[in-house]
């Protein structure tokens, strides 16, 4: 009977511990095994591992995808990097602008670009420069706090009618149809025209009142598609609560929607509290916001447009940032468009 063929650099490179890795490299032989495991030992130490995981072979998740898009997309860039200086001077005006907003001097109503003023004065004498700058924060608090509190009672009205339908969903629907129906510019004339408060917060609760609808439907649909989900079906065949499912399988996978569309609605806050200003009904002096400046210069943009186009210019920019800030963060989490 022959003897088997054996290969000496296979019988040394086992050593004591039995088989290893040099048993099957030299063994002269080139078929389809040897070629299977030589690939498997090199996907076992890529780092970034096969299609669809992350470093480790570990999974990547929808955030970590969407948060990778939004580094590499110019346009979240620049709308980031605008919002963030908006921040700043909301928060440390003066760090850009020495002066004070409501210090006038009428000897110098309407004039011109003079050194240490580039932006020139306005009817009444007042550095427009500063009261730009100082506009920033009023626009800033409407809108980040006008955001919040739509997301929040949105999201939680919406989330409960779409997790457990019937008569709450029912009531939650004709509810959101009434608000629906209501002019906000005109309901913004009734509602605010009788409240002389000259603070930010009758005007941010009246943009919740009249906001809160909206995300409530984006939230109950999210939902609604969330929770017809495989996984929430065996959470909940494997007796989950109502509390741990919404919580831990629902919302995290329900909330991108929202986000969109609370981002994209920020924008739309800041220009409606400029507009309301700008009717009178809004905010008041002597509080310094850009809808107030623009209607005090609507009437002397002939001799001074100077004083209309700062305040409106930086009106425009803030919302197209945020508009733009949304659009990003929709295509990031949008996996239709991946």
């Amino acid at each position: 009977m022959p003897e088997p063929d054996f290969d000496e650099g296979a019988i040394s490179a086992t050593g004591a511990g039995g088989v290893g890795q040099g048993a099957i490299a030299p063994t002269g032989t080139s078929g389809p095994m040897d070629l299977a495991i030589s690939e498997g030992a090199t996907l076992e130490r890529t780092p970034g591992g096969p299609e669809g995981t992350g470093p480790a072979g570990k999974p990547r998740s929808l955030w970590g995808d969407a948060w990778r898009d939004l580094r590499r997309n110019p346009v979240f860039i620049i709308s980031g990097l605008i919002i963030l200086f908006l921040v700043v001077i909301s928060l440390w005006p003066s760090l850009i602008a020495s002066g004070n907003p409501l210090k006038c001097d009428l000897s110098k109503a309407q004039l011109g670009s003079r050194p240490g003023h580039p932006f020139g004065y306005d009817g009444q004498g007042c550095d427009v420069y500063t009261r730009t700058v100082y506009g920033a924060r009023t626009s800033v608090t409407v809108g980040v706090c006008t955001t919040l509190g739509v997301a929040l009672i949105g999201s939680f009205l919406g989330g409960l009618a779409g997790f457990f339908g019937g008569g709450w969903d029912a009531l939650l629907s004709r509810i959101t149809d009434i608000f629906f129906g209501i002019p906000v510019v005109l309901g913004g004339l009734v509602f605010l025209s009788v409240i002389t408060s000259t603070t930010v917060w009758p005007v941010i609760g009246f943009m919740i009142l009249l906001g809160w609808p909206q995300i409530a439907r984006i939230a109950r649909g999210s939902v609604i598609t969330a929770k017809q989900n495989d996984y929430v079906q065996a959470a909940r065949a494997l007796g989950a609560s109502n509390s741990r499912m919404l919580l831990r399988h629902i919302t995290p996978n329900a909330v991108a929607p929202v986000i969109v569309v609370a981002t994209i609605a920020l924008g739309t806050y800041i220009s409606l509290e400029a507009t309301l200003s700008y009717l009178g009904v809004g905010l008041k002096p002597p509080s310094v916001s850009w809808g107030i400046d623009i209607s005090a210069a609507s009437q002397y943009i002939r001799n001074a447009p100077h004083m209309l186009l700062w305040p409106a210019g930086a009106l425009a920019v803030t919302v197209l940032a945020f508009i733009m800030l949304g659009d990003a963060v929709r295509d990031a989490l949008d996996p239709k468009l991946r």
